[in-house]
């Protein structure tokens, strides 16, 4: 009963706190089906040169967002502590932090553009992805610009505002598509590129809502204040890089497991490409669920070492497992039951309705191991304790999970399913690792702050 009692009020704060964000990232999700759903059902081949795409977009915008998500342990601990001042000073430093990382990722995406053709995809598609590539491509340094906005909101606790800006983004988004992909009100009909035009648009007028937000907001003045008197300096750069580059490659990692899999799975052929962003999409339902609540753990917790309250920050932690864990039994239970149906949504194609419906397992088995990944990687983000996260990455998506789909899947000739099979593998590993290192860490911080009592007293 105890238990229970002393979770109650960080089941509450967390669902305050993730709940607006889970519905953001729901935004996200829609818009994802809504994008497969209408180049789906313009063209299969736009389907599969969509998801070759945003496999390999998806790559370096979730590193620009691991970089970003630095800032929130730092904002987090000054705003436990009620040092907004800093707080906005260290917005303006991310900022231009991010900046620069978009200008990183997209020359090297830019390379990448110049260099499809030897990526081994079926030619038919080329035509498609070139210009398709070029409009996202022209959208990762507004991406970035978000993701410093949107994560210094989430360590204020101001979690409502992103959620509205997103969902907004995303509705216009939707619009965007409709209009353009099928030429609705007198505009040509663009079909794949129309996608990615009205995907840019929609990015572009975010920031702009964000900037606006910031410097027009009552809420936001203590902030604003700290970003005018504080300049860009050294000491803030190192401390955001300290932060920001493991947690990037620890997602980017996470995520190469999935995009370097669209390149394999492209190898097969179109039709198991078209089922592998299917799936990504569906997966992504999931994924987004645990991420919000992931983020509100990361806020939390962060919160809590700036206060030095350990036992707080450690239950923290494991209410978030044990939401995230409650979520995506609802949300399995869901795609289980409609298992049969979903892939009708996306596409009339046979071989793609039944590639999709034999992915589903390999998808379901790993939805611990990726809730628990993603609980306790956000918990480690939130003490500040991220250089071990990328070699956690490295053991299970670089050595474990991608040489097991290409034995999976080539050497056992399990085809797309094979390649699959690798998932459950690799992410439940990242998570138990994750979740040693976070119980060894806490224990530590704990017994510091017990000296600290005794040595007091």
């Amino acid at each position: 009963m105890y238990q229970i009692i002393s979770y109650k009020k960080h089941y509450k704060a967390l669902f305050y706190l993730g709940i607006p964000i889970i519905i953001g990232q729901v935004g996200i999700i829609i818009l994802g089906f809504a994008d497969t759903l209408m180049i789906g059902h313009h063209s299969a081949n736009e389907l599969s040169a969509a998801g070759f795409v945003n496999n390999l977009f998806n790559l370096a915008i979730i590193f620009g967002l691991g970089f970003s998500y630095g800032l929130t342990p730092i904002v987090g601990a000054l705003y436990g502590r009620k040092d907004y001042i800093h707080a906005g000073g260290s917005l303006k430093n991310s900022l231009v932090a991010n900046l620069l990382i978009g200008v990183f990722l997209s020359i090297v995406m830019g390379i990448l553009y110049l260099n499809l053709d030897k990526l081994d995809q079926p030619e038919e598609l080329l035509p498609l992805i070139r210009p398709y590539f070029l409009t996202i491509w022209f959208s990762i340094l507004f991406v970035m610009l978000f993701n410093g906005f949107k994560q210094f909101a989430d360590g204020i606790t101001d979690t409502r505002s992103a959620m509205w800006i997103l969902l907004s983004g995303n509705v216009l988004n939707i619009a965007g598509n409709y209009i353009l992909i099928y030429g609705k009100l007198g505009l040509p009909e663009m079909g794949i590129t129309g996608a990615g035009i009205s995907t840019l648009t929609s990015r572009i007028l975010m920031v702009i809502a964000f900037v606006f937000l910031f410097f027009r907001s009552k809420h936001y003045a203590p902030y604003k204040e700290g970003f005018k008197q504080i300049r860009i300096n050294l000491p803030d750069f190192k401390q955001l890089n300290k932060l920001g580059w493991p947690v990037a490659l620890q997602m980017g990692m996470e995520t190469a497991s999935f995009s370097l899999c669209a390149i394999m799975l492209g190898w097969i052929g179109a039709a198991a490409l078209a089922a592998h962003q299917i799936m990504c999409t569906i997966g992504s339902a999931c994924f987004m669920v645990y991420y919000g609540m992931g983020a509100a753990v990361a806020i939390r917790v962060s919160n809590f070492k700036g206060q030095q309250d350990i036992p707080n920050l450690q239950r923290t932690a494991y209410a978030g497992l044990h939401l995230i864990l409650l979520m995506g039994l609802i949300a399995c239970t869901f795609i289980f039951v409609f298992r049969y149906q979903l892939s009708g949504w996306f596409t009339n194609s046979e071989e793609v309705n039944n590639l999709v419906i034999a992915l589903i397992l390999p998808m379901l088995l790993y939805q611990v191991g990726d809730g628990m990944q993603t609980n306790f990687a956000n918990a480690l983000r939130g003490i500040a304790d991220v250089k071990p996260m990328m070699y956690i990455a490295f053991i299970a998506y670089i050595i474990i999970s991608l040489p097991a789909s290409y034995f999976f899947g080539f050497i056992l000739e399990g085809g797309a399913v094979g390649i699959w099979m690798a998932f459950p593998f690799g992410l439940t590993s990242a998570g138990i690792m994750f979740f040693l290192r976070f119980r060894k860490q806490t224990a530590k911080m704990l017994s510091s702050c017990q000296m600290d009592i005794n040595q007091h007293k």
